[in-house]
């Protein structure tokens, strides 16, 4: 109602063509709003919650600063931070254009995690001023989300601020996919009856996604996973390698392959796809009977699944018009509920195996070659990976409560 009261519908919601638009229509004044707890209906609600009643609960909160949790928002409330230097599949456009994906992604973790988030996107570039500026921030959130940040500074942010903050720093982008992919890929294993340590896997992209993939993968015991960029297999012979890259080659690869993706494909149990491009059918026809293949480019998967399901057993994609949507928002509404839940200062990487853990058992009884992962709208997911990360972080001592 407040949106449309500041910015009415006038009818002009159109595209380029101006032809109506329900993309537009829906997004007039946005997608948010703020809405009291309490109501303040006469002088009595005022003073309560207004002055003179708010000084009490400031003056508590002075003497005893983990009251904030108790008597403000503060933990039930996650902060969505882009630069807009990564945004979904349109690239670097800037903070003004990437609101609308980060109230949306705001009004996911409520809709699917009851969790509280505000949209902040700052006009910076520079590595350091992003985290001077979410640090000063900070007191107001009980979580950072960090959304659409292009790498390789996505991975100095991250943890620059994990290292200043008290609270959890996540990135999507990042741990999000990773936990998803890492879900789906049990059920894929299980329902072909190997395990994740009988696997090679070959990961498309050595971005983010592909970084953190990797790392979910060995933690969890693929039996190994080769990481490929755009020139080729991310080994330990190259000299062209970035910091992170260097790192990735350290820990993946143990078969000491070298040379192009589709050298790595050739007998892979598993393509992990998170890159764009597109991969030609004549590798994908080399991989090992009953491969795995999860094409997650949007809109256009690196293999189609028309070609994929001609060799794999279980296709997945990141599109909602496929079976086994790899979608994000299966993971971080229920992760930052849980953390916030038990107030953690952290989140670990045994919080995130154990939410890669609880989503895929919500439908390890159902399971078939198009159902390996739950659909975001099963009601069972958030409440399943919720408690899963809360018994985590009291597990790995990092719960405050």
């Amino acid at each position: 109602m407040a949106a449309e009261i500041v910015n009415p519908r006038s009818g002009g919601d159109t595209d380029g063509e101006g032809l109506f638009d329900p993309a537009f229509a829906l997004h007039r004044g946005g997608k948010m709003a703020v809405q009291a707890t309490v109501p303040v209906r006469d002088r009595d609600d005022l003073s309560l919650a207004y002055t003179p009643g708010v000084a009490k609960v400031c003056s508590a909160i002075a003497e005893q600063p983990e009251l904030v949790h108790d008597y403000t928002w503060k933990s039930q409330v996650v902060a969505v931070v882009t630069d807009g230097s990564a945004v979904l599949g349109l690239g670097d456009i800037g903070p003004e254009a990437s609101l609308p994906v980060m109230e949306g992604k705001a009004i996911l973790f409520k809709q699917f995690g009851g969790v509280d988030a505000v949209p902040i996107a700052l006009d910076c570039r520079d590595a350091d001023e992003i985290v001077e500026t979410v640090v000063r921030l900070a007191p107001s959130f009980g979580g950072v989300n960090l959304e659409d940040i292009s790498a390789p500074r996505c991975f100095e942010i991250e943890r620059k601020l994990q290292e200043r903050l008290d609270i959890p720093v996540f990135h999507d982008d990042q741990h999000g996919t990773a936990v998803v992919t890492l879900a789906a890929l049990r059920n894929a294993a299980q329902l072909t009856q190997r395990g994740l340590g009988q696997l090679r896997a070959v990961i498309s992209g050595a971005g983010a996604a592909g970084v953190a993939i990797a790392k979910i993968l060995v933690e969890a015991g693929i039996g190994d996973v080769a990481v490929c960029d755009r020139k080729g297999i991310v080994s330990q012979d190259r000299e062209d390698l970035t910091d992170v890259k260097r790192e990735l080659a350290g820990f993946t690869n143990k078969a000491g392959l070298s040379g192009s993706l589709e050298t790595a494909l050739d007998g892979a149990d598993v393509f992990i796809g998170v890159s764009g491009g597109t991969v030609p059918e004549t590798a994908v026809a080399t991989m090992a009977k009953d491969s795995l293949i999860f094409a997650m480019a949007n809109p256009n998967p690196e293999i189609h699944p028309e070609v994929a399901s001609k060799y794999a057993a279980v296709v997945a994609t990141g599109r909602s018009d496929f079976p086994n949507q790899i979608n994000n928002v299966l993971a971080f509404p229920g992760i930052f509920a849980g953390a916030l839940q038990v107030r953690a200062s952290q989140i670990t990487e045994g919080m995130k195996l154990a939410a890669a853990e609880a989503l895929a058992a919500v439908v390890a009884d159902e399971l078939s070659a198009d159902k390996v992962i739950p659909s975001p709208f099963d009601e069972r997911v958030a409440p399943a990976v919720t408690a899963a990360v809360a018994a985590a972080a009291r597990a790995e001592g990092v719960a405050r409560r």
